[in-house]
């Protein structure tokens, strides 16, 4: 990509917290549509897989909607009440994000019925630490950060080649892995790690606003193991 013409934009700490938290919330709940629409009925018949929540089928194709974002055409939740819980999670995440509290975040995909880890997808954070004056400030060029987004975005739909079929009722979880010291809301409760046993893990691409760096992860049940 030649960035050559193109201004590099001061990432703030917070400005950075917000591109992340949005990162977030596009990864767990989207799916990047065909760039042919004529191939979306294809891509909706393979086992509703296409968001990792709408991809792996935990919740139904006709509880999306479509949304346009990093260049992309998306599918997003319809549904109010998980709307309303990543809103919550989310919101939550910016905050720490902005006191470089998080170290990752964590989606668990679980059978429904026997609570089964089927999938880890990973996201680690690192942060540089900010001033004397508790301030971070970077440049970068803003089509660079889109790019490395729209790259991670892709590998998480294209996933489905190689995941295995989640043929079960699934449902999922979201962990935070935070410091220590980090104040944390009477309605969240600590958990285990919740690791898949017997696990395959694949590398996905990371991106990067120059104040905060997340790479990806994804970790699944090797199905020709059997415990």
């Amino acid at each position: 990509m030649n960035t050559r013409h193109q201004p590099q934009i001061p990432i703030t700490l917070r400005g950075s917290a917000e591109i992340v938290t949005e990162f977030f919330g596009f990864s767990i709940n989207k799916y990047v549509l065909p760039s042919d629409p004529h191939r979306v009925r294809s891509v909706d018949r393979v086992d509703n897989s296409c968001s990792i929540l709408y991809q792996r089928g935990i919740y139904p194709p006709e509880s999306f909607t479509r949304v346009s974002k990093y260049g992309l055409a998306m599918v997003v939740t319809a549904d109010e009440k998980l709307s309303a819980y990543l809103k919550n999670v989310l919101d939550q995440l910016a905050g720490w994000l902005v006191e470089s509290q998080v170290q990752k975040l964590v989606v668990v995909v679980a059978n429904a019925n026997t609570d089964d880890i089927l999938e880890r997808w990973m996201f680690d954070v690192y942060a540089d630490p900010p001033s004397a004056h508790g301030y971070v400030r970077c440049t970068r060029f803003p089509k660079v950060v889109m790019s490395e987004i729209q790259a991670i975005m892709r590998q998480i739909t294209a996933s489905v080649s190689f995941l295995p079929l989640l043929n079960d009722p699934c449902t999922f979880d979201l962990l935070v892995y935070t410091d220590k010291d980090v104040h944390v809301p009477q309605t969240w409760e600590e958990s285990d790690p919740r690791l898949v046993e017997n696990s395959v893990e694949v590398r996905l691409r990371s991106f990067t606003t120059k104040v905060h760096k997340v790479d990806a992860m994804v970790a699944y049940k090797d199905p020709d193991t059997t415990i």
